[in-house]
């Protein structure tokens, strides 16, 4: 018998703690949906989370994700209480101070709880209040994540973005750029993590952008849609529409992706991963590009050659494809490697790569003639010969100026070029070009 009463007396207690909880859940569900909680709810608000929380922990899968929606949204019902003041009312910036970005990882992983449970559950309650929420804060959360890069808080910035993408997974963007703040901040399986998930979705960016030109102060605006631009020339507020195409960001991602696998030691399953994407991805120029690179990174010069000249087939106007092919031929194929950094200056003429690069194969003798003129002695035969060697140093300098300067010209601000520049002036003693390049240095 004196069993029975203890079983009898358990049920009790667990019927009046759920009892209680449902109390709890329905005090912070009232709370919230006031389009003003006092001070005086915001404090009720987070004693009542307080009270619930060890009741909820044994009870039903829809009280759990909804008390753990209720607990994230704290901040949330402060910011609401804070914000309705008239000094906080034209500052919208002034709602991040109540967020953290734990807390915005905390409110977006509970918000997809719930959205996930209600999609199961067939009933949806939050769902489209969330939505709404995410409409209405997502700009800030960004704003704020791009000054946390800024900072140079690449782990915070990746974890709003991330948080970003779990409330609103229409805007796999977010998830690129935060795992590119994790590879800014050198945490390498986060950011593949990413890009992995930006794979299976296969995300590629790829995207036009419109601009128009303000007649208030002649700057040049971003509209998110060409719809909402074309109603702002067409109003007169701007003028000079221009659309810019963004290419696709998939080879990034896959080079991304084979450079943390090759650090790791993967470098099949890289080449694997890039080889995966050109099959899926056959139209996309950018992955061609990273799978010959990742071959030139692991000095598979021979492949990489391979895919490159296969890929010039179909885009013989790619500068940068024939420079790195003047790279891998500059040692055992000087004449090769400068026909082809002529072809990229032919593409590109502001090439300057190339232009230092031929130079540098006009002079890649002279260590060896210098050290040569240091062996020799003073007798006659020996001077004949320091002065034949001497020669053969200056045409060498001569033939290298003209790439240099262009290389100058293009870029003052390169040091390998104007440095070697400088050298070239000294010794063919040009006082005055030497002079005039050393006051601009």
């Amino acid at each position: 018998m004196k069993s029975k009463y203890v079983l009898l007396a358990s049920a009790f207690l667990i019927s009046s703690a759920t009892f209680a909880q449902k109390d709890e859940l329905k005090t912070l569900k009232k709370i919230y949906d006031k389009d003003v909680p006092s001070a005086k709810d915001v404090a009720e608000y987070k004693s009542t989370v307080a009270k619930a929380e060890p009741l909820v922990a044994n009870s039903t899968e829809a009280d759990q994700v909804y008390f753990g929606f209720y607990k994230s949204l704290v901040p949330f019902v402060e910011m609401s209480e804070a914000m309705a003041k008239p000094e906080n009312a034209k500052n919208p910036q002034a709602a991040m101070k109540f967020f953290t970005p734990a807390s915005i990882a905390d409110l977006a992983k509970n918000s997809e709880r719930v959205t996930e449970f209600e999609k199961k559950s067939g009933k949806q309650v939050y769902t489209k209040e969330i939505e709404e929420m995410v409409g209405q804060f997502k700009p800030t959360i960004v704003s704020y994540a791009v000054s946390l890069g800024e900072q140079k808080r690449y782990a915070d910035a990746t974890s709003v973005l991330h948080s970003v993408y779990l409330l609103d997974k229409k805007d796999p963007e977010k998830l690129y750029y935060a795992a590119n703040y994790a590879i800014n901040g050198k945490d390498y399986d986060t950011a593949l993590l990413y890009f992995g998930e930006l794979k299976k979705v296969n995300f590629s960016g790829e995207k036009t952008n419109y601009f128009a030109k303000s007649k208030v102060n002649d700057n040049e605006d971003f509209f998110d849609s060409k719809a909402s631009r074309d109603n702002a020339v067409k109003i007169g507020t701007h003028t000079t529409p221009r659309d810019e195409k963004e290419p696709s960001k998939r080879g990034e991602i896959y080079k991304n992706m084979a450079l943390i696998l090759v650090q790791q030691g993967k470098v099949e399953e890289a080449k694997k991963q890039i080889a995966e994407a050109r099959v899926a991805n056959p139209e996309d120029e950018s992955l061609s590009t990273t799978e010959a690179n990742l071959y030139l990174q692991t000095k598979d010069y021979a492949t990489y050659k391979t895919l490159v000249l296969k890929d010039l087939e179909k885009n013989p106007n790619s500068a940068v494809s024939y420079y790195n092919l003047g790279v891998i031929s500059s040692t055992s194929n000087p004449k090769e490697a400068a026909d082809y950094y002529k072809k990229a200056i032919q593409i590109d003429p502001k090439n300057v790569d190339s232009y230092v690069n031929l130079a540098g194969l006009e002079l890649a003798e002279d260590t060896a003639i210098v050290e040569e003129m240091k062996k020799l002695g003073t007798s006659a035969n020996d001077n004949k010969k320091y002065a034949t060697l001497q020669a053969k140093r200056e045409a060498m300098f001569k033939k290298a100026m003209p790439f240099l300067q262009k290389a100058v010209e293009i870029d003052p601000k390169n040091d390998a070029a104007t440095s070697t520049l400088l050298n070239v002036y000294n010794y063919l003693e040009m006082t005055a070009e030497a002079k005039a390049l050393k006051a601009k240095m």
